[in-house]
């Protein structure tokens, strides 16, 4: 049984914690916390059933070495990512790691540096695409279905209870998240990295903060607003307020461990001190010669997006709805239905898959069933993290070093485009091959 120590224990560690303390138990077992916060160790300790060894991010050093994990689960804010992906693999362990792999150049190559130098393996938990919708893409693309593809088109939107949290969380200082072009967008430019089998070379980026902080706010005449939802008069009946104290786990994992290192959870998305853009555009270069065109918005009144892949033989189109609109209670509870109340909502959630081959009509493509969140992509992503090898991988969706390296790389790069008004690069260490 493979002993796992899991850094960062906040809400995004619910699934790895989850997952072993019932369908995974069998595969390991959690030997240690590494968190700032003693009150969020002790909510995990409930889940597993069980009080793991706890330390300290200072002391992470000291958890290698006294609890030799096999595994480290990395689970901690974006900008901290590199800093324990390098110990562990210098360490001799595996690593498991949420995207984005690094927020930096600086970061990638420390990485690199440490993949070459280490025995263990590294793994990116690209959970879109396990995602049957996705995959279906995948597997056209590698079959042929439209030729060579030649160009992308990809929009995401978030909406506004979605795409506005990161703007009262850590995610809205762009030096811990990278902002959303290395924190969400990752996820996206490693799907076409992936659909394409393919490496970005150029990027260029426009873009802004244009819709939350303090500055649009004024411009739009909102008037004063509280630092933060939770306790606030009126939050009750203001779509962009949560209300830690209204949801238990929001409470006990935020709210009660606030004294133990001042993070604060709800802040307002309107408030001053928001350096993450939220309407971002992005062109990219394929080493191939194809091209992407990319946008991403983060105060959609509804969530999903819409990919077209076109190719020398035709071309698919993918639509997925994954929530329709927002009622006003969303922020505070996310489940509210999507439809309409009293009527039919004219964009219900779901997912549409297109071929259309020149001179031809076009063909929708059945989506296999999937389950669990992210299109059904997390139980099969478990499934690959905690049981690898044990099912067969033809479209090749385990993600390793080089998905993280160039899916982050396209981020940074953007980054580096919106700062300089110039086309930039994606570099990887000559120590990771492409």
């Amino acid at each position: 049984m493979r002993r796992y120590a899991i850094v960062g224990v906040g809400n995004r560690a619910d699934m790895y914690v989850g997952a072993l303390a019932s369908e995974y138990a069998d595969a390991g077992t959690v030997v240690a916390w590494c968190d700032p916060s003693p009150t969020r160790m002790s909510y995990y300790d409930e889940v597993l059933g069980r009080a793991p060894a706890r330390y300290s991010p200072d002391r992470f050093d000291d958890l290698l070495r006294e609890q030799r994990p096999d595994v480290v689960v990395v689970t901690s804010p974006d900008a901290t990512h590199h800093h324990y992906v390098v110990a562990a693999l210098r360490a001799g362990c595996d690593v498991v790691v949420e995207k984005p792999l690094t927020t930096t150049a600086e970061g990638a190559q420390a990485i690199a540096d440490a993949v070459r130098e280490s025995s263990g393996d590294l793994v990116v938990t690209f959970n879109y695409r396990y995602s049957p919708r996705n995959s279906e893409v995948r597997r056209l693309i590698a079959d042929g279905a439209i030729g060579r593809v030649t160009s992308v088109h990809f929009e995401w939107v978030l909406d506004t209870v979605h795409g506005a949290d990161y703007f009262r969380r850590w995610h809205r200082d762009k030096a811990n998240s990278g902002g959303l072009l290395v924190h969400k967008s990752s996820h996206h430019f490693d799907l076409v990295n992936w659909w394409l089998a393919d490496v970005p070379v150029t990027v260029f980026a426009l873009g802004g903060l244009r819709f939350y902080g303090a500055d649009n706010a004024a411009e739009r005449g909102l008037g004063a607003r509280p630092e933060r939802s939770t306790g606030a008069p009126g939050a009750a009946a203001d779509p962009f307020a949560l209300d830690l104290s209204a949801d238990d786990k929001l409470r006990r994992l935020y709210l009660e461990a606030e004294p133990d290192n001042g993070y604060v959870r709800d802040l307002d998305v309107f408030s001053a001190g928001i350096t993450t853009e939220d309407n971002l555009s992005v062109l990219v270069g394929y080493r191939s010669g194809a091209t992407m065109s990319y946008s991403l918005n983060a105060h959609s009144p509804w969530e999903g997006y819409r990919v077209a892949v076109n190719g020398t033989a035709g071309r698919i189109e993918l639509e997925v709805v994954e929530r329709g609109h927002v009622l006003p209670a969303g922020a505070i509870d996310p489940s509210v239905s999507p439809d309409r109340p009293g009527g039919q909502n004219p964009r219900p959630a779901g997912e549409r898959l297109l071929l259309q081959k020149h001179w031809e009509v076009a063909e929708e493509i059945p989506i296999p069933e999937g389950d669990g969140a992210h299109g059904g992509g997390d139980s099969q992503l478990l499934e690959d993290v905690f049981r690898p090898g044990l099912a067969e991988d033809p479209l090749g969706r385990r993600a390793g070093v080089v998905d993280g390296l160039l899916s982050a790389g396209v981020g940074v790069a953007a980054n580096e485009s919106l700062r300089t008004g110039q086309v930039a690069g994606v570099t990887v260490s000559p120590t990771v091959r492409a």
